[in-house]
């Protein structure tokens, strides 16, 4: 069965930011566990990372599998389920910490402009569209540059800047 997008909170300013498409049992409970499990002993899954962001009520450290994607040399996360809770966690604490095996990356992350997706979420279905397609409604990497920015709304993307270790902490 295909997962039904859903809406966020009440306040949301539009359909497309309360786009939500929730993640069935065994996406759940089996691919994100198996995947998760994997990226924390280190073996990456077509750039798996598991993102740790604390929570934005809480103050907890949220941990989800993410891929990350490098573009021109530039990092991204992109949420391909849409404005989940990692997403808006993400906005408030405005970074967090990649992890893959012993590595943890921290970085900071702004949001990236509606008009400025087409190319990353392009750049995005054409490595994981097997993978995340379904949360695109039929856009695909060959999509027109107007479909793209049409489902752009949709789906938070996030360009990310890692913190160079070598730093000492302000």
């Amino acid at each position: 069965m295909s997962p039904q997008p859903t809406t966020g909170d009440s306040a949301a300013p539009s359909p497309a930011a309360s786009h939500v498409m929730k993640p069935g049992w065994f996406t759940v409970n089996v691919l994100n566990r198996t995947v998760a499990w994997m990226t924390r002993r280190g073996i990456s899954i077509w750039g798996s990372r598991v993102l740790a962001v604390r929570g934005r009520k809480s103050g907890e450290w949220r941990r989800t599998p993410v891929n990350l994607m490098t573009v021109d040399g530039v990092q991204y996360l992109v949420a391909p389920r849409g404005h989940v809770q990692w997403t808006h966690n993400m906005r408030a604490a405005g970074g967090g910490r990649l992890h893959l095996g012993k590595h943890v990356q921290e970085f900071t992350a702004v949001e990236v402009e509606d008009d400025d997706k087409p190319a990353l979420l392009r750049a995005y279905l054409k490595r994981w569209k097997a993978e995340v397609g379904i949360f695109f409604g039929g856009v695909g990497p060959d999509s027109s540059e107007e479909e793209l920015r049409a489902v752009a709304p949709r789906h938070p993307v996030f360009r990310i800047t890692t913190k160079d270790p070598a730093a000492p902490e302000a």
